[in-house]
Order: structure tokens, then sequence, then C-alpha cells
């Protein structure tokens, strides 16, 4: 039976994110949802030495009010070389620089050339997967035909998924999501926990959780995964 996961895609989102995947046998990355702005669609944050700064993708708004997150453009060629600058200037010091910045370099490069959001936070999502150990199978919401709005587009979504056993959820979404329509459809929804999260050796003070899992990386290395829950108890 599959535990499922259906979410918009990040820029390279903080280990939450990465623990919601890790905790799902199928995550969908629901990016026919509309753009928002001054969303983590495309920023996100990474720790400095003047606390948390922001990486921000330009993209192409003017005039496309509706348009969806996979149809989301970039605007400026060369966001990836400089905000591998930014990510050079403010992690040189960490521990495991050396070991993770080439990786991430080659990743950049590579996501530089891509002309989509969405295909820019696949591609990092998917290596990142790869890098921590998460096996969960990651599959775009263009696969599936998907009808009505909200929780109506979600269980369409699951339908066409064999062998479900149960949603989990993001605590954000209780807001909105109607359980009584996936009882109906004998789909237990669960919902996901971001708290008590251990602190790591975070490069610079005062700690916070909420940032890029890059920071993970730079600063734990190949012991990232301890610090995710879902991948803490299969280690």
């Amino acid at each position: 039976m599959n535990r499922v996961a259906i979410l918009q895609s990040n820029y390279i989102p903080w280990k939450g994110y990465f623990d919601l995947i890790g905790a799902v046998d199928v995550f969908v990355l629901y990016d026919d949802m509309q753009y928002t702005k001054r969303d983590w669609r495309n920023r996100n944050k990474i720790k400095t030495a003047q606390g948390v700064q922001w990486l921000t993708i330009p993209i192409r708004v003017r005039g496309k009010f509706t348009q969806k997150i996979n149809e989301t453009q970039i605007f400026e060629k060369r966001w990836a070389e400089k905000h591998l600058k930014s990510l050079e200037f403010n992690y040189k010091r960490s521990l495991y620089f050396d070991d993770i910045f080439p990786w991430l370099e080659k990743l950049y490069l590579e996501a530089g050339k891509l002309e989509l959001l969405s295909q820019i936070n696949f591609l990092f999502i998917k290596e990142i997967c790869k890098r921590i150990g998460i096996c969960t199978k990651l599959i775009d919401s263009r696969q599936f035909k998907i009808e009505g709005t909200k929780s109506h587009a979600l269980i369409s979504v699951l339908k066409q998924i064999k062998e479900i056993d149960s949603y989990l959820s993001g605590p954000s979404a209780k807001d909105y999501l109607d359980e009584d329509i996936f009882t109906k459809e004998n789909i237990k929804v669960n919902w996901m926990d971001y708290n008590g999260y251990p602190e790591y050796r975070q490069l610079y003070l005062p700690f916070v959780h909420e940032v890029s899992i890059l920071d993970l990386f730079f600063n734990e290395g190949r012991n990232a995964p301890a610090f995710l829950k879902s991948m803490k108890s299969k280690l």
C-alpha cells in the first residue's frame, strides 16, 4: 500500500520539505497550481554572518497574473551564477564545504540552462533526495488528469495512483482540506509534524531551522540524514 503526499515545488527547500518526502512512498509535485508571489516557489533562505538571506530566482510576472507554477519562466540568465557565488562566500568556512560545493556547482551549472521554474525546482529536489538517500517515487502532476479544486483536485490525483493507503499533508492545509471527502474514498489523512527537530552544527548563531537544506549539507555533510525524522528511523 502507498502513502502519498502532494505539494507544490519549492526552490532548494528546507529540511522539513524533504522529511515529508522521505515519509511517503509517492510524492507528487503539484505545479499545476497558480504561481504565488513572495512565496517559497522561487526563493529560499540561507544562513550568513549577518543573519538569514534570501536567494531568489528572478521570474517573469508582468501580465502573467494567472500563470501556473509549471508555466513560470526565468527572467535573468545569470541567476545560477549569482546564487552559487553567494553560497560559496557564506559557506566556505563550513565543515563540509569541500565535499558539498563541487556537487552543488555541477547542479547549478545544469539548473542555469533551464527556462522554467518547475524544471529547476524538480532538478534540485530530485538530486537532493539522491544525496540524502531518499528513495521516494517523484511524480510530476502533469501526468494526471486533475478535476475539481482543493480537496477534490487532490482526490482526483490520488485515485489515479494505485493502492493508496493514506495521504500525508503539511499542517498548513488544515485551513482548507476537507477530511470528510478523503474518508468517503477510504483514504486516511495524516498530518506532518515539523516540531522537535534537533539543532546541528550551524556555522552562524543563533540557530535557525527555517533555512534551505543546503545549510544542513554544508554543516553536517554525510551526517545530514540523522537530522530528518523520516531518515533517522531508517539509519
